[in-house]
């Protein structure tokens, strides 16, 4: 559309017109603007603009108790009902945690730079949320009020964090992230990279050692040790979702934002196959993933000191993780076998 002749609030709304089931989000791409700037076409309306320590914000939402937490990507919605309990912040850093059975969350708040408190009518009923964004207009994490959440603390949340300024619009200059670079394969020191690889203690050090080596997450999956990752066709992640619904074993499953990681634990069920994407749809946990997004899909293998920790992950096209998945484990015992079996027999 032509943003000369007619504003971008015009042109939502005459799209909004042609699609009316278009997320906010594909509304932006369509639009060619973040989503951040379409949410505010809607300030001193339905969207409120706030201000003040989103950490402090974060440690608030349990007084609304049952919520719904929301992070995506691209390719990859987590959605997960719970109560925000045990939120802690590293002191003068911006990593915190909510460690919780239902809500578990790791906050990565380098750039939450907005938020909103937003409202709308979803099946005739209200819904309310916050929302944090990037200073590229992009959402890196939201929460919904559920039938069990206590509206009255939203609303008082809402006005404690309230900007005083609700007209002057944000600017995003610039929507485009710089490429990732990564060292070329001729540079890298494989030896060294795969001995520290077969030397991890923990799987949390992988972050580290690919960062050390200046390695692409993907990069690092083809130069591993031999036997420690291999792929997988794409369709591998919805044979493993289904051999974990089909049992009873607990598993992990994780999906990032640029500033938040929200990870599942527990049991699968309800899986919903709908118009290209595949969607796991539990009472309190529901993921929706979108297949044609999938570009790689692997299997790693990770040193403990509890022993091996076999993962699946899945990357898009630009070497970004999509999900990744476990099965359920805690330190000190070693993963699940059942686990090992579902992941060995996907390979065959």
């Amino acid at each position: 559309m032509n943003t000369t002749t007619t504003t971008l609030k015009e042109q939502y709304e005459a799209l909004k017109q042609e699609q009316p089931r278009l997320r906010i989000r594909n509304a932006a791409e369509v639009l060619g603007v973040s989503e951040l700037e379409l949410l505010e076409l809607s300030l001193e309306g339905t969207v409120t603009r706030l201000e003040g320590d989103w950490k402090e914000l974060l440690k608030e939402i349990h007084k609304m108790e049952k919520v719904m937490a929301l992070t995506r990507n691209e390719h990859a919605v987590h959605e997960r009902k719970g109560v925000y309990h045990n939120i802690s912040f590293m002191k003068s850093h911006s990593m915190g945690v909510a460690v919780n059975e239902d809500i578990d969350l790791r906050f990565l708040m380098w750039d939450w730079r907005y938020a909103y408190a937003v409202e709308m009518e979803v099946r005739g009923r209200q819904l309310y949320s916050f929302q944090f964004f990037d200073s590229y207009g992009e959402a890196v994490h939201k929460i919904y009020t559920t039938p069990k959440s206590e509206v009255a603390a939203y609303h008082d949340l809402v006005e404690k964090y309230r900007a005083e300024d609700q007209t002057t619009k944000v600017f995003i200059s610039n929507r485009i992230r710089p490429e990732k670079t990564s060292t070329p394969d001729s540079e890298v020191d494989v030896v060294t990279f795969q001995q520290e690889w077969r030397d991890l203690k923990d799987t949390h050090d992988f972050f580290g050692l690919v960062h050390k080596h200046k390695l692409q997450r993907t990069q690092a999956l083809r130069l591993a040790p031999k036997g420690y990752a291999y792929r997988l066709e794409n369709d591998a992640v919805v044979k493993m979702f289904e051999a974990v619904a089909a049992s009873d074993m607990p598993m992990m499953i994780f999906v990032s934002s640029k500033g938040c990681i929200q990870i599942h634990t527990g049991q699968i069920n309800k899986i919903v196959p709908m118009q290209g994407w595949f969607n796991i749809m539990d009472p309190d946990f529901n993921l929706h993933l979108k297949l044609a997004g999938i570009s790689e899909t692997w299997v790693t293998k990770k040193p403990t000191v509890d022993g091996t920790v076999t993962g699946v992950e899945v990357y898009d096209a630009n070497g970004n993780m999509i999900v990744q998945c476990f099965g359920k484990r805690k330190p000190g015992k070693p993963e699940l076998e059942e686990w090992r079996e579902i992941v060995a027999g996907l390979s065959k």
